[in-house]
C-alpha cells in the first residue's frame, strides 16, 4: 500500500497585513484543531487571516476571528466559518505566551497557515508589538526606496 505524502511547505494562507501593522519580535509554530470540513476547505484555499489574532479563552490558546470558508460538498454538515479554533502548544509555551500578553502588552498574530510534510495543518504565530502611524510611514518609505534602488541598478547594469 503506497502512502501519499503532501507536498512540503504547502502554504494555505498568509497574513500580509501583519508585518505592516506590527513589529514581529519572535515566531513559533502551533498546531490547530480543525473539523473535517475545515481541513477540506483549507486544502481548497478558503482562508482569510486578516483581523485575526490568538488569545486566551477558558485557559486555552485560541485562534479568534480567522475565517475558513464553508466546504461546498458538505451541505448541512458544514462548520461555522469564524468559530474560535484551539491552538496546540506545549503547556510551558502557552503559559509564557499568556505572560507576555499580560506583562509586555504584545499581541499574538497568525502569520501563515500551512500543511507540513505529514499533511498536518500548522499555524505560524508571531509575537508582535503594534506599530504607530509614523512607523508604518517609515516602512513604506523604505520599501519604495528599495524598489527605486533596484530599478536604478537594473537600468545601469
Amino acid at each position: 500500500m503506497a502512502v501519499k505524502k503532501a507536498p512540503s511547505g504547502n502554504i494555505v494562507g498568509v497574513n500580509r497585513r501583519a508585518r505592516f501593522d506590527y513589529f514581529i519580535d519572535e515566531t513559533l509554530e502551533a498546531g490547530i484543531m480543525l473539523a473535517g470540513t475545515e481541513v477540506k476547505a483549507l486544502r481548497l484555499g478558503r482562508l482569510n487571516l486578516q483581523d485575526s489574532y490568538a488569545g486566551e479563552m477558558n485557559g486555552e490558546l485560541v485562534l479568534i476571528n480567522a475565517h475558513i470558508g464553508e466546504y461546498p460538498a458538505a451541505n448541512q454538515y458544514n462548520h461555522e466559518p469564524k468559530r474560535p479554533r484551539r491552538l496546540l502548544v506545549k503547556r510551558r509555551e502557552r503559559a509564557r505566551l499568556f505572560g507576555l500578553v499580560q506583562r509586555e502588552r504584545v499581541t499574538i498574530v497568525p502569520l501563515k497557515v500551512y500543511f507540513n510534510d505529514r499533511g498536518i495543518a500548522k499555524v505560524e504565530l508571531g509575537i508582535a508589538r503594534g506599530k504607530k502611524k509614523y512607523d508604518k510611514r517609515e516602512t513604506e518609505k523604505k520599501r519604495d526606496w528599495n524598489r527605486e534602488k533596484a530599478r536604478l541598478m537594473r537600468e545601469k547594469g
